[in-house]
């Protein structure tokens, strides 16, 4: 598999800026991810429970390896503080092979954290 074809892009949202710098903050430190950015807020409009709503959030998108994928969901999964939270990861097609490099550089070795 090459660089390219190992990376995944994951998006998901919290609800403030504390939130998503404690998930970011873990989520390099355990290996789990190489980098995430922390967006400005952002307006969400969703429909939830048969009501449309509207919320400010944070976005964060999480660079990856799909061999750290399902430990990085899990995590995601555990720091979220939603019932039901956005976790989209989408494969990357092309990037600049280098930094490509990195990612899976900076989320092998996982094996030697321990929660």
């Amino acid at each position: 598999m090459t660089p390219k074809e190992e990376i995944i892009i994951v998006f998901t949202h919290v609800p403030n800026r504390a939130c998503a710098e404690h998930i970011a903050q873990t989520l390099v430190t355990e290996k789990l991810a190489a980098c995430v950015n922390i967006s400005s807020p952002v307006t969400s409009i969703y429909r939830w429970q048969g009501q449309v709503e509207r919320a400010e959030e944070i976005g964060l998108v999480i660079k990856t390896s799909c061999k750290a994928y399902a430990a990085c969901e899990t995590k995601l999964r555990m720091l979220h503080p939603y019932e039901l939270p956005e976790i989209v990861g989408i494969h990357v097609n092309e990037g600049l092979p280098e930094y490509l490099a990195w990612v899976v550089a900076e989320t092998m070795g996982r094996e030697s954290i321990v929660d």
